[in-house]
């Protein structure tokens, strides 16, 4: 964990931080230590990303930096498509943009059965352990502090963020309209949203930074926070292009 405050620009708005699948405040926990003034958002019980948008939005400050992993980028891109003037910077972390693929509604409801016929513990183990990049398995806190965020979010909230996911709205049209400076980052070894996948993401936005964290994976803010808090340190100094 990087624990040392980084000095951005004083023209920056405040980091406001988006949370992905069965995560919570946990995931930034670097970025919320470096980075003044930053907050997380919380969804409580909402099970669609308009309505995760209008909760993070609610508790927002007029205007904000705003950054989403995972779910998160998917609930940043309702933001925008909300609120586009009160969004000062944009990024989005090992997410995707696609609609829902051959096979995937089976496989997220094949994962909440798990959940129910075997209990939340071998959810957690089924979906976990391959997020985290092969480099940073033996991190004993690491590890233990995502199980335990995975734990606290709980069935329920893990049913209706899968829900969210599974009726997602159209989101590629979005990405051209993005004026502000955006950032589009990945880990290297993010096998659920591959490095690959951010390319074309980071191409549709006029002007898109691609940053790509090496030996992580899907949780890069907590696997790979130094070298995850420069890139953002980066994006933070860029000159907004829209007031």
């Amino acid at each position: 964990m990087c624990e040392e405050t980084i000095r951005t620009s004083t023209e920056a708005a405040p980091l406001l931080l988006l949370p992905g699948l069965m995560c919570d405040q946990r995931i930034w926990a670097p970025q919320l230590a470096a980075f003044p003034g930053a907050r997380s958002a919380a969804y409580g019980d909402a099970d669609s990303l308009a309505e995760m948008a209008r909760r993070a939005l609610a508790a927002a400050p007029p205007r904000f930096s705003l950054a989403g992993h995972s779910m998160g980028g998917r609930v940043a891109l309702e933001v925008w498509r909300q609120a586009p003037e009160r969004v000062e910077r944009f990024a989005i972390f090992s997410t995707g943009v696609h609609g829902l693929r051959p096979g995937e509604p089976d496989k997220r409801h094949a994962l909440l059965e798990i959940g129910r016929s075997q209990g939340f513990e071998a959810l957690i183990e089924a979906w976990l352990p391959p997020m985290i990049g092969p480099d940073q398995r033996d991190n004993k806190p690491l590890v233990e502090e995502m199980w335990q965020m995975c734990r606290d979010a709980g069935f329920d909230g893990c049913e209706r963020q899968i829900t969210a996911l599974l009726n997602r709205p159209e989101v590629e049209s979005l990405l051209p309209s993005i004026t502000c400076p955006t950032l589009v980052g990945v880990g290297r070894d993010d096998a659920w949203a591959p490095p690959a996948q951010h390319e074309p993401i980071a191409a549709a936005v006029p002007g898109a930074t691609l940053e790509i964290f090496e030996h992580c994976g899907h949780m890069a803010p907590v696997e790979a926070p130094d070298a995850f808090n420069a890139a953002l340190e980066r994006w933070l100094a860029r000159e907004p292009a829209h007031v």
